[in-house]
């Protein structure tokens, strides 16, 4: 009897455990869009008010004045995205003025721009903290990226916008 009581119990645990992975599986794609949360993304206008809440009738807390400005998204609700951008601050912003087209800020005081990806290869540029760049691909532990005219790979621990675990072309 205790056999089978221990044995229902935990067929019942592993059930339980693979219901709640789906359900998390879910709940990291955002309802509206179907896109993973959070998500990198980039400001499109070179302005854009960031509000209280996800409607026009919400206060302006602050605007955003860097076109290209790497922004993350965190929640959604209809046309309207919660982002937080480099330094922790977030508000609400309509999704007509944001980009797919990723970007980074150098999160350090200064990040080599390397000619290959790795710490042995030639300096092609230097950016400092909070620098704008464009990035073109990312690896496990470089990106792809160029700025001002320069273009190269840099550690992927010293750049704000993309997540550490992220690889694409």
């Amino acid at each position: 009897m205790k056999k089978l009581v221990l044995s229902v119990a935990t067929l019942a645990l592993c059930s339980l455990l693979i219901a709640c992975q789906a359900v998390a599986e879910q709940a990291i794609r955002g309802a509206v869009t179907n896109l993973p949360i959070p998500r990198f993304v980039s400001l499109k206008a070179s302005k854009g008010n960031v509000r209280r809440g996800p409607s026009l009738t919400h206060r302006i807390d602050w605007i955003l004045k860097l076109r290209n400005m790497p922004l993350q998204v965190v929640a959604e609700h209809g046309h309207w995205r919660k982002v937080l951008d480099f330094e922790g601050a977030g508000g609400w912003i309509h999704y007509s003025l944001l980009s797919g087209t990723r970007t980074v800020m150098a999160h350090k005081d200064t990040v080599d721009i390397l000619k290959q990806p790795r710490l042995d290869s030639l300096i092609n540029a230097r950016l400092h903290r909070n620098v704008l760049a464009w990035v073109n691909a990312c690896e496990p532990e470089w990106c792809e990226i160029s700025a001002n005219g320069y273009k190269g790979w840099a550690q992927k621990s010293a750049l704000w916008g993309v997540s550490i675990d992220e690889v694409f072309e």
